[in-house]
């Protein structure tokens, strides 16, 4: 390995005076020690080296002007930001977070170092991308000369006259003042403010030697040094020129040259590849830190050791050894754990372990329960804890003699010994109090108000649970499910039913003293259905006729919850509550809210509050919830603001789910509701859940992100959680890993089933350890990355101004690529941007992530949609949350009808759509088909059975069906995509340059949004801006 390190510019070994470095904290938000520095505080130097005090800004990246990026554009004052967590944050961010300038605190200048402003389509047009498959090396190059396009299709021009002649090894002096940028400077517009260069953290020195296997990036002449192939990655370099001496202005500058937008990543070209090369495989789980396929790649999945990714992904497999080496590349080390994930019936389904009275073997000091990281000694008779390394004797009922190499003879019989993921039977110190658990019951809680009875919906959920009952979940091997229901409904008051097998008419009980809500029957509350069914088919039947003449508009919501809590209180059990709710909870009990929706707080400091609950009424009924096992599952249909952030935090605390159906329409959405209860109802799920993660010494689990209750440090509690549900958990060192052990994970839940059986479900994932960044950024995985960056960043919008939140994720995109580029890539140009493979769509990711309405308001989405989106994101998963930030876009006019597979994507961009097409839009909430205003007239009579574009009705939400075979390919497609999706989409049907086509914009992510938010290529220009000031 060559142990000669690339630097863009030589690194200091002191830190200048005066400088302020402070080192970054990565993915911690609002944390109250991020004060500015004092005036003249000097920190150590952070790892890129101290900038240069006459340096002015990188080459080929000039700042735009205020008048790019958005609508406030660029630092509008001389103001400089103040310093918060995380990498030096970028200026004032407008809605569209612009780039920054480099000074972050008091700079003091020499005057002539003033920043040169150039337009985007500039910067634009000199960008050049190279894209280099795994161990190709680049096309050697001469260093480009004054400002030159490359035309992409035409061949490639003679070299310019190059300072640095084809051998020599002299790297290029750091830039100063007479370097300058290499476009040439157009009169200066936004000064720098005077002072001090700002500084550029990153903590902990870099390490220079580069890891084995890189090249020169294109833009270099190839050089002497030994340095091996390229690491494969994608670059894009700006033609600016690297620094030379003035010399490099010689010459007229080229014209401009557009560029291709199919040359910068492309998501799809990702997916597709990894498909190609792993879908439809088998892949097995018995290397240590392996990088799974990617979410959107089929295949089968066989355990032989470590879990699953269906079980488990993480943002990287292969942990730095230190806790500096982590600081410095800033990748967030986590885990997206989904512990009751669907597994498809190709796959074998989790064994169950059951050891009667003796319970799990757990190891003695650390409790870790017995997997295949226990190593057994001493002839068997005892094993040493991987986690924790501590000797354990070796239970006599578990003693079995070993083999040649050590391992137990009956290795491959014992699933814990062989498998990553398996099932314990939980003896009763698992249990409350002692005694077996009792099975779950279900409570269904419908408003009766006055608008629910009028629009009908009272009516069809009681029509809807005579079918969904005879399908309550059950154990596999049961004939009938053990789950017990119940029913109430309400207003301002509460009434319940009595469904007792031996009554003729179901019987109800009022209560109206909602202020101390108590349960007014326990027997022949909750029933078994099928004993009770006639009486039960009877109280469906009367209600909606029983409230036909309520005038009542007022409803209470705390009340109703306690209510049901109240009755699996008293009847023992755990369960969930199905409330069925519309309005604001205006009438005067506990939880009573006040209609507080207001736009004036939107992008100021304040928009914060909008999506922190009114009262602490709810947290502390979540919390009653979460300790008696009481799950809420929330079916909204609001016509008007109804404070989701508020009604939403129980379901999020208590690992329920909220459904959301705008202006509800009985003709239109009833379709929608229906397909949502069914499935929430049937779904896989455990009750009365706590779910502790271990690790192996050097470091643990800190942070954790979900639809969680926490009451320590430690244990995750869920009244329930389900098979949708992740659980995103961030680590950090406490002391060095080692290369040879690798660091071990273990997820443990303990839940009760549906059948009410105690188990402990065990997830274990091995991953690698090492010294090399470069290793650590071949096994990075994206869609995990932005799972967690999404899920911090909307924890933290409860706490902090989206500005800083957003001004953090760009900081820590670019400090994740200037890392890399400066200890993993090979020598080049420092006009190129070089992206790590596994990392090439990060940046289009992320920009998405910013680009949502969560953390970028927009006129259009109400302030409950945002909270909405913020809640269900929480609880997402690995594949739900790369569909939700990055849409899929199906063109349907190219159907081939003959083939059942869904159709290959295309980007999400206008450029992408076509006239004379039709497309599928879906993002996991939403389901659009757009219509070109020239679609063939034969396909629109295929699929709408009208004669063409002008007779579409774009009112209807479901497909007519016509039986031609576009129309059934089409259904077929639809089909697919709903799929293993958690919520049901709705369609909406768009036509070309209608009103309603502005909606289904905002989902074409890589265009610049309507209401601020980058385009794609804007944001890579903003991010290199940013890499090649932290370079410098």
């Amino acid at each position: 390995m060559s142990q000669q390190g690339y630097v863009a510019t030589p690194p200091y070994s002191q830190s200048q005076p005066g400088m302020g470095l402070s080192p970054p904290h990565y993915g911690h938000y609002g944390d109250p020690s991020h004060a500015p520095s004092p005036p003249g505080m000097v920190k150590p130097a952070g790892p890129l080296g101290a900038t240069n005090p006459g340096a002015v800004l990188p080459p080929g990246a000039p700042p735009p002007g205020p008048h790019q990026f958005g609508q406030n554009g660029a630092h509008a004052s001389g103001q400089p930001p103040q310093r918060f967590p995380g990498p030096p944050p970028v200026n004032n961010v407008a809605p569209s977070y612009a780039p920054y300038q480099p000074s972050t605190q008091p700079s003091y200048l020499p005057p002539e170092a003033t920043s040169s402003v150039t337009h985007l389509g500039t910067q634009l047009s000199a960008m050049q991308i190279n894209n280099y498959a795994s161990g190709m090396t680049p096309p050697s190059q001469g260093s480009p000369g004054p400002l030159s396009a490359t035309s992409f299709q035409g061949p490639p021009r003679p070299p310019q006259p190059s300072i640095l002649q084809p051998g020599s090894q002299v790297l290029p002096p750091p830039p100063t003042v007479l370097n300058g940028p290499g476009a040439p400077p157009l009169p200066p517009t936004a000064h720098r403010q005077e002072g001090l260069p700002g500084p550029v953290p990153l903590s902990a020195q870099y390490q220079p030697p580069p890891p084995p296997g890189q090249t020169l990036g294109a833009g270099y002449p190839p050089q002497q040094a030994n340095y091996g192939p390229q690491m494969a990655g994608a670059q894009l370099s700006y033609l600016g020129g690297f620094p030379t001496g003035p010399s490099q202005m010689a010459g007229p500058p080229q014209p401009q040259k557009k560029l291709d937008p199919d040359s910068i990543p492309s998501p799809i070209q990702v997916i597709e590849d990894d498909r190609a090369t792993r879908g439809g495989q088998v892949y097995t789980t018995n290397i240590r830190g392996q990088v799974p396929p990617i979410v959107t790649t089929d295949c089968v999945i066989q355990d032989q050791g470590n879990a699953s990714p269906r079980y488990i992904r993480c943002t990287t497999y292969c942990f730095p050894c230190t806790s500096d080496m982590a600081k410095q590349a800033q990748i967030p080390l986590a885990a997206v754990i989904k512990p009751f994930a669907t597994i498809p019936s190709n796959e074998t389904p989790l064994y169950l372990v059951n050891h009667g009275e003796n319970g799990p073997v757990r190891c003695n000091r650390c409790k870790a329960y017995m997997c295949p990281f226990m190593q057994f000694i001493e002839g068997g008779r005892k094993y040493q804890c991987g986690f924790c390394n501590c000797i354990n004797d070796v239970p006599p009922f578990y003693f079995q003699h070993l083999d040649h190499i050590g391992r137990r003879l009956d290795h491959y019989e014992k699933p814990e010994l062989s498998l990553g993921s398996y099932e314990y039977v939980a003896t009763l110190d698992y249990c409350r109090k002692n005694k077996p658990p009792n099975p779950p019951a279900f409570i269904f809680m419908i408003d009766v108000s006055y608008s629910n009875i009028k629009n009908g919906l009272v009516k069809l959920i009681c029509e809807e649970l005579k079918t969904v009952l005879e399908k309550l979940p059950k154990e596999e091997q049961e004939e009938t499910s053990a789950i017990r229901v119940g029913f109430i409904t309400y207003n301002k008051v509460l009434h319940f039913f009595n469904v007792k097998s031996n009554l003729a008419q179901p019987q109800m009980m009022v209560v109206t003293d909602v202020g101390e809500v108590f349960v007014p029957l326990l027997d022949g509350f909750l029933v078994n259905y099928q004993e009770s069914q006639s009486v039960i088919h009877n109280l469906l039947d009367q209600i909606p006729e029983m409230f036909a003449d309520s005038n009542e508009n007022e409803t209470v919501f705390a009340p109703v919850i306690q209510a049901g809590m109240e009755a699996l209180k008293a009847a023992e059990c755990p369960g969930k509550l199905f409330i069925f709710h519309s309005s604001l909870p205006t009438a005067d009990a506990p939880g009573k809210l006040k209609n507080r929706d207001d736009k004036k707080l939107v992008n100021t400091d304040k928009e914060k509050l909008l999506f922190q609950p009114q009262t602490n009424v709810y947290e502390s009924l979540a919390k009653d919830c979460v300790s008696h096992g009481c799950s809420v599952a929330l079916f909204l249909f609001p016509s008007q603001y109804v404070d989701v952030a508020s009604l939403g935090v129980v379901p999020q605390l208590t690992g329920g789910t909220i459904y959301k159906y705008n202006h509800f329409q009985m003709h239109l959405d009833s379709q929608q509701f229906l397909k949502d209860l069914r499935n929430d109802i049937e779904k896989k799920i455990g009750f009365d859940a706590i779910m502790r993660v271990r690790t192996s010494t050097g470091f643990r689990a800190t942070d954790f992100f979900g639809a969680i209750f926490m009451n320590n440090t430690t244990d995750v509690e869920m009244a329930a959680m389900d098979c949708d549900k992740a659980v995103t958990v961030e680590f950090k060192h406490d002391d060095k890993l080692s290369e040879d052990t690798g660091a071990l994970i273990q997820c443990a839940v303990l839940y009760t089933t549906i059948g009410g059986q105690r188990r402990l479900r065990i997830h274990n994932l091995g991953l690698k350890c090492s010294s090399q960044l470069a290793e650590l950024y071949k096994s990075c995985e994206t869609d995990a990355l932005i799972n967690f960056f999404a899920k911090s960043a909307f924890k933290a919008v409860l706490h902090q101004p989206l500005k800083v939140i957003r001004e953090i994720l760009v900081n820590q995109t670019a400090h994740i690529l200037a890392c890399y580029r400066k200890n993993c890539a090979g020598p080049s140009a420092v006009s190129q941007l070089i992206l790590p493979e596994s990392m090439k769509v990060f940046p289009l990711y992320m920009n998405c992530l910013l680009k949502n309405c969560v953390l970028l308001s927009r006129p259009e989405i109400s302030t409950d949609e945002r909270a909405y989106q913020r809640q269900l994101v929480m609880a997402m998963g690995v594949a739900d949350s790369q569909l939700f930030f990055y849409p899929q876009l199906l063109p349907i006019h190219t159907l081939d009808v003959k083939n059942t597979e869904l159709p290959a994507a295309v980007r999400c961009s206008e450029s992408r759509l076509s006239e004379e097409g039709i497309f599928l839009l879906a993002n996991g909430l939403n389901m659009f088909l757009w219509l070109g205003v020239s679609s063939p007239p034969e396909l629109i009579q295929a699929i709408f059975n009208v004669p063409s574009f002008a007779h579409v009705n774009t009112d209807m939400t479901l497909l007519p069906e016509v039986g031609s075979p576009h129309s059934q390919q089409l259904r077929m497609t639809m089909n697919l995509l709903q799929q293993k999706r958690p919520y049901s989409m709705k369609l909406t049907i768009v036509k070309q340059r209608e009103q309603s086509e502005m909606v289904f914009r905002q989902f074409l992510v890589e265009d610049k949004g309507l209401y601020g938010g980058s385009s794609y290529m804007d944001f890579l220009c903003c991010v290199h801006k940013e890499i090649c000031q932290l370079l410098n």
